[in-house]
């Protein structure tokens, strides 16, 4: 499935990223380190905030987790969850390169690893209405106790659908499995319920166990990319990247850029639920919260191109940028990318929701043609960002 979105991309890119006259001589690029500071910068206060939106969520998972579950609970913790997405979502413009994230060893599959086997983590419903009561939760033979190291170690185990760990099994739990055309998953607060003749499905306790352990483990893989990109250390991921050559380092931004906007964007996270027509395919299912991701993670691609970015707390932080870099040398490039920044995030914001009915339908229906609009522009920006490449030395290789 995820080299079906990369190889759509890859082809719908191949002739435009390679045609056209050989890239002008380049100039010194010395005047692009300061915006090398700003990138960092970016990403410190996004990660930050992304970080105690964590917290804030491990704390609103603490009554569900210690059996005090009610409807409220339940509403609040899912408002929680909702409220902690934008800021690590801005911040997936720094994935795909290797860096702190998603390098070696890296945490990113533990934090929005997706799509997800619901019925690897907890019950789902069988074809007769029922349940069949299996996952982690249910099966104590196959996870005899459950911790955040327990679901570290069997997140992917088996296969890369069978998520344990992650704002997506968080979702999960908080959601229940989505079976409506209508609205989200209506999973019921008593699955977490200690009482078991007030108890809606077996196993309350392993399932608890879960939520609390997932909730902690996704606050301390978030508080260790955190720190790679934190000020004031002199042998983070973050000081090597801003005393890496000028070049070296465009290229880890483009890069991280480039493949946000093509292969993930518009590939995994449009094309291929476009293509497959399955709600299991949209990247925030059970929550119902899609069309709220997609724009998110635009908006990441348009704060390090302008050098600003818009904290939870609605302060700002800002440096050179990178549009500045460009504008100097070809003014023209600069305007397209504003302007196709812009128009990416209209059109994915256009997408009408919710997401698992706009992929539905003839190919003339208004949701799948806002989808296919939202790939046109994304793709567009992504021959942008690959000549703006060119345009500073830097060779972007998106099949990497």
């Amino acid at each position: 499935m995820k080299c079906l979105g990369a190889l759509v991309v890859s082809l719908a890119l191949g002739c435009q990223c390679t045609s056209g006259s050989p890239a002008a001589p380049v100039d010194d690029l010395e005047e692009a380190r300061p915006f090398l500071t700003t990138y960092a910068d970016l990403l410190e206060a996004g990660y930050g905030d992304a970080l105690a939106g964590a917290r804030d969520l491990r704390r609103a998972l603490t009554p569900l987790a210690e059996g005090e579950a009610t409807e409220a609970s339940l509403t609040e913790a899912r408002a929680a969850w909702i409220a902690a997405r934008p800021a690590y979502l801005e911040t997936e413009v720094a994935r795909f390169y290797g860096g702190p994230i998603d390098g070696e060893h890296g945490p990113e599959p533990r934090i929005n690893g997706w799509p997800l086997d619901e019925a690897y983590l907890d019950y789902v419903q069988a074809g007769d209405g029922g349940r069949l009561a299996g996952g982690l939760v249910n099966l104590p033979a196959e996870l005899e106790v459950i911790s955040a190291s327990s679901l570290s170690a069997a997140n992917l185990r088996g296969g890369e659908e069978n998520i344990a760990a992650g704002y997506h099994a968080i979702e999960f739990l908080l959601w229940g499995q989505d079976v409506s055309a209508e609205g989200p998953g209506a999973r019921p607060f008593t699955d977490f319920v200690e009482d078991p003749s007030v108890a809606t499905a077996p196993h309350t306790e392993r399932r608890r166990a879960m939520l609390g352990a997932l909730g902690a483990l996704l606050e301390t893989d978030l508080g260790t990319v955190a720190d790679a990109w934190r000020s004031g250390s002199d042998t983070n991921f973050r000081s090597a990247f801003v005393r890496m050559p000028t070049r070296d380092a465009l290229r880890l931004v483009l890069l991280g850029m480039a493949s946000l906007a093509g292969t993930e964007l518009a590939g995994e996270r449009l094309n291929v639920p476009y293509l497959t027509r399955e709600r299991e395919d949209e990247h925030s299912c059970f929550s119902d919260t899609t069309q709220r991701d997609h724009p998110n993670d635009a908006r990441g691609l348009r704060n390090v191109y302008l050098g600003r970015y818009t904290r939870t707390d609605g302060s700002v932080v800002e440096g050179p940028s990178l549009s500045a870099v460009v504008a100097r040398r070809d003014r023209a490039l600069d305007t397209r990318m504003r302007a196709q920044l812009d128009a990416a995030i209209a059109a994915l914001e256009a997408i009408p929701h919710p997401f698992d009915r706009a992929i539905l339908g003839e190919d003339d229906a208004p949701g799948r043609v806002a989808i296919r609009a939202a790939i046109r522009e994304l793709r567009g920006l992504t021959v942008s960002l690959v000549a703006l490449g060119a345009l500073l030395g830097v060779r972007l290789n998106l099949v990497d």
